[in-house]
Formats: C-alpha cells, structure tokens, sequence
C-alpha cells in the first residue's frame, strides 16, 4: 500500500492582545513571503463597511456558527462576547495546505493555544508583546473605536491574554514597529525555510 504523502507545509500562528500590533506585523510578513497564505476566520461578529467577505472574514450568523461547532469542523473556536463566536475552519487549513502554501494566522491566544496543540512540531506561535501595559491602553484607546463599556471588557480580557505570553514558542517586543518587522522576518525565515524577497 502507498504511503500517503506528507503534508510539508508549516503553520505560523501570531497572537498577541488587542492593540499589541498582530493585524499590522500578518500584513507585512504576507507582503514579504510569496510562501505565505492567510488563513481567514470564520466570525459572528458584524461585517465592518470596509470589510469583505471571505477576505477579511467568513461572516456567520450564530445558528450557522454553532451548526459549524456541533459538526465538528472547526480546529479552533471561542465565544468571545457574548454571542460573539469566532473560529478556524478545517476546511481553510486544508484549503491552503492542499495549494502548498505555509499558512499564517491572526488570531487570540485561546485559539493559538489550540492550534499548537492540534499540528505541534508544525507550528510556531508567536507572541506580539507590547513595551507595557500601559502603552497597550495608550494605544487602543486612540483607536477611539469602543464605547466606555465595550472597552472595559477589551481591557479585562487584554490582562488575561497578557498572561499567557510564556506559553508559546516565541516572544516579539513591538516597540518600535521597524524592528519588530525585521525580527518577525527573521523568525519566519528560520522556523519555514524562506527568503523575504526584497521590497521596492
């Protein structure tokens, strides 16, 4: 009997708390890496103007989400708020690998977690930290994007994310954003085995 082939591809997680900078440092590694693939997330949350679907996010309701959980096709998933679910799908994980791509995430720590456990000595996870707490409020509170409440709540749920970074397997202080950048393509080129090609 022939022996299936071994999926080669790697799986790069970022996490990090709102505001520490993930979304900002994904963009540019998937700008540098023609190797890399985004994998998007499934969300119940509601669609933003400048938002697209299936390129931001898949956008559910939360009866279509919970069908997805209770028939088990998600890698990852958590209830955020309040009926607020977001998720990783099999089905985009599979999607990507199949076109021999590395695949890139941006997603919490919860759901980093769960993804090391799931593909192990295939991914690396790493963690964006900011300088301090403190700057992490500075800057999601020039955001200006969240009413009193809603921000008390990203801010609690920001302390305990903030407990998690001795769990994965990498550590990146984004302090200055240049720096941070070049260590992130360093690290990506170490753990994948790929060149950034240079920017123009």
């Amino acid at each position: 009997m022939e022996k299936a082939q071994q999926n080669t591809s790697k799986l790069l997680v970022i996490t990090a708390p709102s505001g520490a900078g993930k979304t900002t440092i994904v963009k540019h590694l998937l700008s540098v890496f023609d190797e890399l693939s985004f994998s998007i997330s499934a969300t119940t949350r509601a669609k933003r103007p400048h938002e697209q679907e299936g390129v931001d996010y898949y956008f559910h309701t939360p009866e279509e989400f919970k069908a997805h959980i209770a028939q088990g096709d998600f890698i990852e998933w958590e209830e955020v708020y309040a009926n607020q679910y977001y998720g990783t799908l099999k089905s985009e994980v599979e999607r990507l690998r199949n076109l021999g791509k590395h695949v890139i995430f941006d997603i919490d720590v919860r759901g980093a977690t769960n993804i090391k456990r799931n593909f192990a000595e295939d991914c690396c996870v790493i963690f964006i930290k900011p300088p301090s707490f403190h700057e992490l409020l500075a800057r999601l509170k020039a955001r200006q994007t969240e009413s009193d409440a809603s921000f008390a709540k990203r801010v609690a749920r920001m302390r305990v994310e903030m407990t998690y970074e001795n769990t994965f397997d990498r550590i990146l202080v984004n302090d200055l954003l240049e720096v941070a950048l070049a260590e992130a393509e360093l690290l990506v080129e170490e753990f994948v085995g790929i060149k950034a090609s240079e920017e123009e």
